[in-house]
């Protein structure tokens, strides 16, 4: 791990700034044509696969998406904008592994297994268990709030808590990983801090329901908020392209912490931060993931693993320096923890 994070930094400091292509001055002794004909004749001569890699030059100033499977950036065809309906009217392709990536339903795809028709596989049954429907329309409406009986502050001071932590990437894009249903995405959308905001999450459905959450509540539709499903161990964002990332109560659900963390490390730009939320290693454990709160659904949506990730506040920190962070600091309320680290 530490050579990931190692190539990761060197990947940072060396990591090309597009700059648009200059026009070539004229050749002493060739006729100088008039402004129109030029562009006809260069419409007419351009290489197809020229003229998207022109437009990749243009439009990398601005997009962070990156191909899940080759890192390079997705050459975009479509309105500018990170908002629901000029992603949704976009489409995205990598020229490297020539693999295409639209919006399907309401949120773009940019997982790996994106646009396969016979491959499927499964993953542990604590991620599987919030791609189902019902946990995903139960989420807000109930299953969240008992996360105060463990120490959670609440919504409205757990974002004000992040927000604290944010103020020094003011302005920049935020990526609300394992966002579920939408809960903090849509507050960091509409407090108009941030340049763009992501609400990333690998379930479907949990994406479906912010969609049905944004249209309800006071999240204007052309608010510059994406939906995105991806893997959190397979981030598709370039390197050193994202300024803050928030990861609200998700940790703890991860197949692979160490994993996923170190992907955060790769997309934080220098001086990025990271903020996470989740419950805190104890003898109990008696919060709403433990067995006794998941029986219930048992006899919905079928077994349920309840083997979480739970940790100390010394693994935390750990892993976030081993990764590659520095700055730790971290806030505690009984099992409740709000820890941060940021990307030197």
């Amino acid at each position: 791990m530490e050579l990931a994070v190692r190539a990761a930094a060197a990947s940072c400091s060396s990591y090309p700034s597009f700059q648009r292509a200059r026009v070539p001055r004229r050749s002493p002794g060739l006729p100088q044509l008039p402004a129109r004909r030029v562009a006809v004749a260069a419409a007419i001569a351009v290489d197809p696969i020229q003229d998207i890699k022109t437009e990749q030059n243009d439009v990398s100033k601005t997009e962070v998406f990156a191909c899940p499977v080759c890192y390079e950036p997705l050459i975009r065809k479509g309105p500018p904008g990170m908002n629901l309906s000029t992603i949704y009217r976009s489409g995205f392709k990598c020229l490297k592994c020539k693999k295409s990536f639209t919006s399907k339903d309401i949120f773009l795809d940019l997982t790996v297994t994106s646009g396969t028709k016979e491959y499927s596989e499964l993953k542990p049954a604590r991620t599987e268990l919030f791609r189902s429907p019902l946990v995903s329309f139960l989420y807000e409406r109930g299953w969240r709030q008992n996360f105060n009986r463990s120490g959670f502050p609440g919504r409205d001071e757990e974002f004000q808590m992040a927000q604290d932590y944010f103020q020094s990437v003011a302005g920049g894009i935020l990526v609300d990983v394992s966002c579920g249903s939408g809960l903090f995405a849509r507050k960091f959308a509409t407090s108009g801090a941030y340049s763009s905001v992501i609400a990333l999450d690998f379930s479907e459905n949990m994406l479906r329901q912010c969609y049905d959450y944004i249209k309800q509540d006071d999240t204007p539709l052309n608010t510059n908020l994406a939906l995105v499903r991806a893997d959190i161990s397979r981030l598709p964002f370039a390197s050193c392209s994202i300024d803050a990332i928030h990861a609200g109560a998700a940790i703890h659900c991860w197949p692979s912490p160490s994993n996923a963390v170190a992907e955060i490390s790769r997309v934080l730009r220098p001086g990025g931060v990271f903020v996470g939320t989740t419950f805190l290693s104890s003898p109990t454990n008696s919060g709403p993931f433990s067995a006794g709160a998941l029986r219930p659904l048992r006899q919905i949506v079928g077994p349920v693993n309840s083997s979480y990730n739970f940790f100390t506040e010394g693994e935390l920190e750990d892993l976030c320096r081993s990764c590659g962070l520095v700055n730790y600091s971290s806030k505690v309320q009984r099992s409740f923890i709000m820890f941060s680290g940021q990307k030197p």
